[in-house]
Order: C-alpha cells, then sequence, then structure tokens
C-alpha cells in the first residue's frame, strides 16, 4: 500500500506501507539520490510522522537505481558555497535534525545498501539500527577531498566504527568495499545483489518474532545506557527498566508462552 505523507517534493521519497513494515526508497536515481534542502525537509517531515506510529515494526530506508545516497547534491552544494557561515550552520542544523529524527525513531530501522554511500548517506546508514548492504555497495567520507568535514555526521559514524578506524576514514576519503565496511561495522551483513531483497524480507521475519514494546524498551535502554558509567545509578536504571517490562502484559504474554511452548500472542505469521 503507498501511502500518503506531506512532502514537499513527493515523488522524491517512496513510501510503501505494508502491514507494520514502511519502506522508505530515496527517488532520485538520476543524481544518486542526493540530498538537496527539500528531500532533507521532507525526510524529517516524515521522521516526525513515523515517531508517532505505533503500529510500524520496522522502517526500512533504501535508495532507487544503482546507488543508495551520493551525499549533498551538486547543486545544493553550489547555492551553500555562497552562504555566510551563520547560514551554513543553519543548514548543516536543519540536516543534523533529520538525522536526529531518524536516529531517534522508536521502531526498528534498517538500512538496506543497495549501492553506494557518500557522504551524507554515509550518515543515513549509521544512524539506523541495522545495515545491509549488497557485495556492490562502497561507501566513503569524502568530504576532506572537498576541503570540509563530515561535521554532521560524525556522531552517528564514530559511534558505528569507533574512534581509531574514523581517524583513518576521516583523513583519507577513500572508498570503502562492502566486506571492508562489515569489518569495521558500518554494516552488519553483506549479500550479493540479487538476493539482498531477500535477506533483508529474512531480517525483517526475525524482528517480527520479537515483542514490539520490548524491542522499544530496547531502543530506549541503549540510548539511556550506552556510555554511561558502570555504577550504582546506572545498575539500578538497568533493574528498573527490566522490573517494568517483566511486570507490563506483553512480559507476562511473553514468558507465559515461553512456559506453554506456544508462540507469543504478537506473532501472526
Amino acid at each position: 500500500m503507498q501511502t500518503q505523507y506531506r512532502l514537499e517534493r513527493p515523488e522524491s521519497l517512496l513510501v510503501e506501507d505494508a502491514a507494520g513494515i514502511v519502506t522508505v526508497t530515496l527517488n532520485r536515481p538520476e543524481i544518486h539520490n542526493a540530498f538537496d534542502e527539500i528531500l532533507i525537509r521532507d525526510l524529517h517531515a516524515l521522521f516526525r510522522a513515523m515517531a508517532g506510529r505505533d503500529d510500524v515494526r520496522a522502517l526500512i530506508l533504501t535508495g532507487a537505481g544503482s546507488s543508495f545516497s551520493a551525499g549533498g547534491d551538486l547543486n545544493w552544494m553550489k547555492r551553500a558555497a555562497h552562504h555566510s557561515e551563520h547560514d551554513n550552520f543553519e543548514d548543516a542544523m536543519r540536516f543534523s535534525n533529520m538525522m536526529d529524527a531518524l536516529y531517534s525513531l522508536p521502531m526498528t530501522t534498517i538500512a538496506k545498501v543497495n549501492g553506494t554511500a557518500m557522504g551524507g548517506g554515509f550518515g543515513l546508514c549509521t544512524c539506523c539500527d541495522i545495515a545491509v548492504a549488497s557485495e556492490s555497495a562502497s561507501f566513503a567520507l569524502s568530504e576532506v577531498r572537498l576541503g570540509i568535514i563530515p561535521g554532521v555526521i560524525s556522531p552517528y559514524v564514530i559511534q558505528a566504527i569507533g574512534v581509531r578506524e574514523a581517524h583513518r576514514w576521516f583523513q583519507t576519503g577513500e572508498r570503502i568495499g562492502a566486506a571492508e565496511a562489515q569489518r569495521i561495522g558500518i554494516v552488519h551483513a553483506v549479500h550479493p545483489q540479487e538476493k539482498l531483497d531477500d535477506a533483508v524480507e529474512k531480517m525483517v521475519g526475525e524482528i517480527l518474532k520479537s515483542g514490539p514494546d520490548a524491542m522499544r524498551a530496547s531502543k530506549a535502554l541503549l540510548r539511556e545506557i550506552a556510555g554511561r558509567e558502570l555504577d550504582d545509578t546506572t545498575r539500578r536504571e538497568a533493574a528498573q527498566r527490566i522490573a517494568h517490562q517483566r511486570a507490563s502484559a506483553e512480559g507476562r504474554e511473553g514468558l507465559a508462552a515461553f512456559l506453554e511452548k506456544r508462540k507469543p500472542n504478537w506473532i501472526s505469521r
């Protein structure tokens, strides 16, 4: 089912909404799904709308054609070249807010990287919970080759690959092949192009076996606990969160289903 959202340029984003799984396809294949200010606004609006969708179990993000996203649209970059520092800051914050909206979504997010992911496209990939790529996919933090830096995307990229790896790739701007991307943590799995759809569908099938509330609570737990000092406050917070989930209707159903050797009521297929 193709669902309509209030987008400024709806032809640039295809949104497929089927049985709790939403697929968002960047649809500018003629320019390798590059970003401009309109696409950024539309993605931000879409992700904000998705944040209120309790019925969505997973969101899949991919690109039309041969690329995932080549980063910034050249025409957008030309316009930015004439902006003041303050205008560039405002522009960067709009991009940052869009990426944070994706990163903060309560449902599971999957990047299906069907081709090249450069700059901001690389950043989108690392904003998702899970990333699966085709063998032909490639990645690059090519900003330094343009005399700029991967500023907005840096928190998400560093979280994905770590500081040591970031030191290299931030400096060189080299292309990263799919196998290397998996090794350093950009993506979780790599598959032949012709098997990518099936691999993501299988991943979604695994996701649907898990309790919907528990999955959202697990994402919230990660945001709260990751990077914190392991002290009494952190341990109590973690204990409180599992206690709350165990006492919930979903937690009780999951345990009952396990003990009774049956499927829990959230599994419908």
